[in-house]
């Protein structure tokens, strides 16, 4: 099975999807998956990621060769986001055939925050509160990748932190049921 992950802009994403989306692969018995992060075309953000030109172009560049296309982008706030992404999807329905599928996510408000949810924060930090918050990157990760001593390493610490936050995915799973549980049951859907 292959799977592409369009983020909004992979340059830093890239770090946090590739390793959590090979666990949730393993999670939903599909250990051998090769998962890739898009690279080619670079959206650089999310007003670009939520053209349906632009994922249709991807679509049409890959379909030959992917299984399950999961677009992943920020929520930040933005209570609409959800139903674009559903607009998105509808319309893949109509280009995908032979047991292909675009299945696509927001992320409660940002993807730094799935990374949070595989680690032991520090004590003094509210976890519902991070999920509320609109800026979780540079009011909790940015602050947490610091304290770690990462902001140096590849992706300002997301890919350690992603790597480590990886190896307990049933933690993000069950800390972050409105995204990522939620869109594991509709990949086990879309296997079973």
């Amino acid at each position: 099975m292959n799977v592409l992950v369009i983020p909004e802009d992979f340059r830093k994403d890239q770090y946090m999807l590739k390793p959590i989306f090979m666990a949730m692969m393993k999670e939903v018995g599909k250990p051998n998956a090769r998962v890739r992060v898009c690279q080619d075309p670079l959206l650089g953000g999310v007003s670009e990621a939520l053209k349906w030109e632009r994922i249709q172009e991807i679509i049409e560049r890959y379909k030959g060769m992917v299984n399950l296309f999961l677009l992943c982008v920020d929520r930040d706030g933005k209570e609409g986001r959800k139903g674009v992404l559903t607009s998105i999807e509808q319309q893949a329905v109509n280009i995908l055939t032979g047991g292909r599928l675009l299945l696509a996510e927001n992320a409660w408000q940002e993807i730094e925050v799935w990374v949070l949810a595989g680690h032991n924060l520090p004590s003094d930090w509210n976890w519902q509160v991070i999920r509320d918050e609109v800026n979780p990157k540079e009011t909790y990760f940015l602050p947490f990748a610091e304290q770690r001593n990462l902001l140096d390493a590849p992706g300002e610490g997301r890919k350690t932190l992603a790597e480590e936050a990886a190896r307990r995915y049933d933690r993000i799973r069950q800390l972050c049921p409105e995204d990522i549980a939620n869109l594991e049951d509709r990949v086990r859907s879309f296997l079973a």
